[in-house]
C-alpha cells in the first residue's frame, strides 16, 4: 500500500470533494428523466443531510462549535431559502433542459455571481480582473445557450441554471457571515431543512419521488456531491488555504463535462469547446484576483470557532489548545494587507 504524506493529503481531498461536486449535474441529468426536478432536489439535500449525519456519528461530535445567535438566525435562513430550496429546483429544471456539459461549465458561475453580490450588496471591493471575468463567462453562458445538435436556442434551461448560480453566490455570502459557527453543522441544518421542505412541496404538487432505485441513487449522490463534497473541502481548506483551495476546487465543472461524454454518450459541439475554454480562462482570472485597501476591523466580542494563531492572540487560564469555540474579543485594529476573493472581511 502507498503511503500518502502529509503534504500530498489535503490535495487528494481537495481533487475528490471537487470531482464528486462535479458528477453532480450529468448524474442528476440521468435522474431526472425519472425524478420530477423538485423531487430530485429534495432527495439530493436529504441524501447530504444524511451522509453528513452517518460521518458525524462515526466521527464524534468533534470539535466544539459556536452557538448560533438570534442575531445569525436570518443569514441561516436566508441560505437555506436561497441555496439549499429556490436554487436547486431551477438548477435541476434547467439540467431537463440543457447538456450536461453546458450544465456543468455553467456551474463556473457561481464564483462570478458570489463576488458581484458581495460588491453590490455587502460593499466588498470588486477589482478589474473579476470584471474581466464577468466578461469572459457571460460570453460563454451565451455560447451555451445554442444547442449544437439543432442550432436551436435553449435559452430558458440555460436561464434558470444562471439564476440558481445566482442564488448560490447569494448563498455563499450569507454563509460566509457565520460560517465561524461551525462549516458541517450548517451544512446539516441545510441539508435536513431544504431536503424536507423541497420534498414536502413535491408532495403537495402530487411530484412524490418513487420509492425504487432511482431515489436511493439520488440520496446516494446527494450524500457524496454535496455531503462528503463539502467534509473533503472543509478538510483542504484548513490546510491550503481559501486561495489554493478554490483554485482545485474550480476543476469541479470541467470534470463534470469530461464526465458527460461517458455517461450520456455526449460528443462536444462547436459552441462547448470555445465556450469552455472561456470558462477556463474566466476562472483563471476569477481566481487570481488579488487586492489590498486600508480598511478598519471594529471591535468585536463575539463566539465561532478557532484556534491560537495569529489572528486569535489571547491566551486561557486552562491552557486551552486546538480548534474550539467561545466567546472572546478582536481589538479594533487598521491596517493593510492583500487579499484573495476566497477571503471574507468581517
Amino acid at each position: 500500500m502507498v503511503a500518502i504524506s502529509g503534504r500530498t493529503r489535503p490535495f487528494i481531498y481537495i481533487f475528490l470533494s471537487a470531482a464528486l461536486f462535479g458528477i453532480s449535474p450529468p448524474a442528476s441529468k440521468v435522474l431526472v428523466a425519472d425524478v420530477s426536478p423538485v423531487a430530485l432536489a429534495g432527495l439530493l439535500y436529504m441524501g447530504a443531510f444524511l451522509g453528513l449525519m452517518v460521518m458525524r456519528l462515526v466521527q464524534g461530535t468533534g470539535e466544539k462549535e459556536a452557538a448560533l445567535k438570534r442575531s445569525e438566525l436570518p443569514y441561516l435562513a436566508g441560505s437555506i431559502l436561497s441555496g439549499g430550496v429556490i436554487a436547486p429546483i431551477l438548477l435541476m429544471t434547467g439540467i431537463a433542459s440543457v447538456t450536461g456539459m453546458a450544465s456543468s461549465l455553467l456551474l463556473n458561475l457561481e464564483g462570478v455571481a458570489t463576488a458581484l453580490i458581495a460588491f453590490l450588496m455587502f460593499g466588498e471591493p470588486v477589482g478589474k480582473r473579476t470584471w474581466t471575468a464577468v466578461v469572459l463567462m457571460t460570453a460563454a453562458g451565451a455560447m451555451l445557450t445554442f444547442n449544437a445538435e439543432n442550432g436551436e436556442a435553449s435559452g430558458l434551461g440555460v436561464a434558470l441554471i444562471v439564476l440558481a448560480m445566482a442564488l448560490w453566490g447569494l448563498d455563499n455570502n450569507l454563509t460566509s457571515r457565520i460560517a465561524g459557527t461551525g462549516a458541517r453543522r450548517i451544512a446539516m441544518l441545510k441539508g435536513l431543512v431544504a431536503g424536507t421542505t423541497s420534498l414536502s412541496i413535491a408532495l403537495l404538487l402530487g411530484q412524490a419521488p418513487p420509492v425504487n432505485a432511482e431515489m436511493l441513487a439520488a440520496l446516494l449522490l446527494g450524500s457524496l456531491s454535496y455531503g462528503a463534497s463539502l467534509v473533503l473541502f472543509i478538510f483542504a481548506l484548513g490546510e491550503l488555504g481559501p486561495a489554493r483551495t478554490g483554485a482545485f476546487f474550480a476543476l469541479g465543472p470541467f470534470i463534470g463535462a469530461l464526465v458527460s461524454i461517458p455517461l450520456l454518450g455526449e460528443v462536444p459541439g462547436l459552441m462547448v469547446l470555445p465556450a469552455g475554454a472561456l470558462m477556463a480562462l474566466g476562472t483563471y482570472v476569477l481566481l487570481k484576483e488579488r487586492h489590498d485597501h486600508l480598511h478598519w476591523h471594529p471591535r468585536i466580542v463575539h463566539d465561532h470557532v478557532h484556534d491560537h494563531s495569529a489572528d486569535h492572540a489571547h491566551q486561557h487560564i486552562n491552557g486551552m489548545v486546538g480548534p474550539h469555540g467561545h466567546e472572546h474579543v478582536h481589538e479594533a485594529v487598521l491596517h493593510e494587507h492583500e487579499h484573495s476573493r476566497g477571503d471574507h472581511h468581517p
